[in-house]
C-alpha cells in the first residue's frame, strides 16, 4: 500500500468508529437530555461546516474541493435539521394556552 491508501483506510476506519460510538452514545441518552444534547450536536455541526468552508475555498486539488462541496452540504443539512428538530422539541415543554370560550358558548353554558 502506498501512503494515499492507507491515509484513506485509516480516515474511514476512524469515521466509522466515530460513527458507532456516536450512535451508542445517543442511543443510551435519557430523553429529557435529548434537547441540550442537540444543541450541543448543532455547535458541533456548525464547527465542522465552516471546516468545510475551509476545505472548499482552499486551492488543494479537484478531489478535496469536490469532497469540500459534500461537506458543505451534509453539515447545512445537518445544522438546519438540528435547529428544527430542537425548536419542535422546545415547543413540547412550553405550556400549553387554554382555549378562551367563545361567546356563543359561553351564553350556551350560562
Amino acid at each position: 500500500m502506498n501512503v494515499s491508501t492507507e491515509f484513506i483506510m485509516t480516515g474511514l476506519f476512524v469515521f466509522a468508529l466515530a460513527g458507532f460510538l456516536g450512535f451508542e452514545t445517543i442511543r443510551r441518552v435519557p430523553r429529557l437530555l435529548h434537547t441540550p444534547l442537540m444543541a450541543l450536536t448543532n455547535a458541533l455541526s456548525a464547527i465542522s461546516l465552516v471546516g468545510s468552508i475551509v476545505v472548499l475555498g482552499g486551492q488543494y486539488s479537484t478531489y478535496s474541493t469536490i469532497l469540500g462541496f459534500i461537506a458543505v452540504i451534509a453539515s447545512m443539512i445537518n445544522v438546519v435539521g438540528g435547529f428544527l428538530i430542537t425548536d419542535k422539541m422546545l415547543k413540547m415543554f412550553k405550556p400549553r394556552q387554554k382555549k378562551k370560550p367563545e361567546p356563543a358558548e359561553a351564553e350556551a353554558g350560562a
